[in-house]
Order: structure tokens, then C-alpha cells, then sequence
């Protein structure tokens, strides 16, 4: 399928260009995450996981919704905020967060997507930061982090939280290595999308 073919804004088009999408990407949109389905992405690296996430960003955006991407490391955070802002900027405001943990960081409530770790975004519940009611969609790269002994537990308590707090949450999840993705995308009330492109 072509991004031509896409049903998205003009301005997203003119930005992803000529192309085709990915397998995962495809099968993706036919799960529903442009309208706001929530998808577990399980796909090698580099086959466009990322892409899937940022469309689920931009269509939330579309509602008047907010949208998150959490991330496990401070570098992958600086990487995909400078990635996201270089390709989307033009289309809305993106902030990086990842800075002291127990400040609210008020400011971010005037950015339209936030990218962060787990426990920056934990941080964040905790202060019960106005705009959080806002979220529309939360997109989890390496979301197989659940099954390790130091971050998972904050990403497990993270994920519940907010699909308590937010019961119309997108959740979005991204990951390369997943062992068990049925019962995942099964907690996460979410299509599974399983790809080996």
C-alpha cells in the first residue's frame, strides 16, 4: 500500500513522501490503529515499528488529544525526540522530558506529544499533572521491557495506572523480542501484530 493511500492530513503526507508502507505498518492499519485501536508491534528492527506509533501520535493529535512516547533510556530519548521533531515539528510541538523525577514539569501541558522514560512519566502521574487527562495516546518502544527486573516493574505499574486514569487510552506497543506476545497484547487489550519482514 502506498502513503498516497493513506486516509491521513495532506501536511502528514507531504512529509512521509512517495513510498510504501511496511508489512507491519499494513497490517498495523488494518488492526485499526488510526482508529484508535490499541496495537502490540512485535517486528524485527528497522522494519518500521516507529512509523506505526508516530501515525497513532498524529491521529490522536487530530482529536484534540495528547500523546506520549516512552522510552527505557535517556539516550533513545533525545534520539527519537530530535527525530521527531526534525520530521514532524512542522505539525506540532514536541518536548523531551527526562530531567529531575519529582518535578511536575508544568511546562510540558502546552507541548501536543511528550517523549520520556518510564520513570519520568511515572514521575509525572504521581504529581498528578493537570494535562494528563488530556493523553490520548501512549506509545511504548521497547514494551518488552516489562519482563526486566529493574525497569519493569515501573513500566508494569505505569501502563495500569494510566489505562485506569484514562479508559479511553491508545496504547501502542513496539518491541523486536517479545516470548509471549498473545498473553501481552491480551493484557493490553490490544491487536496483536506480528511480523518477520
Amino acid at each position: 500500500m502506498q502513503f498516497s493511500h493513506l486516509p491521513l492530513d495532506k501536511r502528514i503526507l507531504d512529509i512521509l513522501g512517495k513510498g510504501e508502507l511496511r508489512p507491519c505498518q499494513e497490517k498495523a492499519l488494518k488492526k485499526g490503529v488510526l482508529d484508535g485501536r490499541s496495537v502490540l508491534v512485535c517486528s524485527p528492527t528497522a522494519s518500521g515499528k516507529t512509523l506505526v506509533g508516530e501515525l497513532a501520535m498524529l491521529q490522536a493529535l487530530k482529536q484534540g488529544k495528547k500523546a506520549i512516547y516512552v522510552v527505557p533510556l535517556i539516550a533513545l530519548a533525545s534520539e527519537k525526540f530530535k527525530q521527531f521533531k526534525e520530521q514532524w515539528g512542522s505539525l506540532c510541538t514536541i518536548a523531551l522530558s527526562v530531567g529531575d523525577l519529582d518535578s511536575s514539569s508544568t511546562d510540558l501541558g502546552r507541548h501536543d506529544v511528550i517523549v520520556c522514560t518510564a520513570e519520568k512519566m511515572d514521575s509525572l502521574v504521581r504529581h498528578q499533572v493537570k494535562w494528563l487527562s488530556d493523553v490520548g495516546c501512549l506509545v511504548v518502544d521497547e514494551i518488552h521491557l516489562l519482563n526486566d527486573h529493574g525497569r519493569g516493574p515501573v513500566l508494569e505499574v505505569l501502563i495500569t495506572v494510566l489505562r485506569r486514569l484514562l479508559p479511553k487510552l491508545q496504547i501502542v506497543g513496539l518491541s523486536a523480542t517479545i516470548g509471549n506476545p498473545e498473553e501481552l497484547a491480551d493484557w493490553l487489550q490490544a491487536e496483536l501484530v506480528r511480523d518477520t519482514w
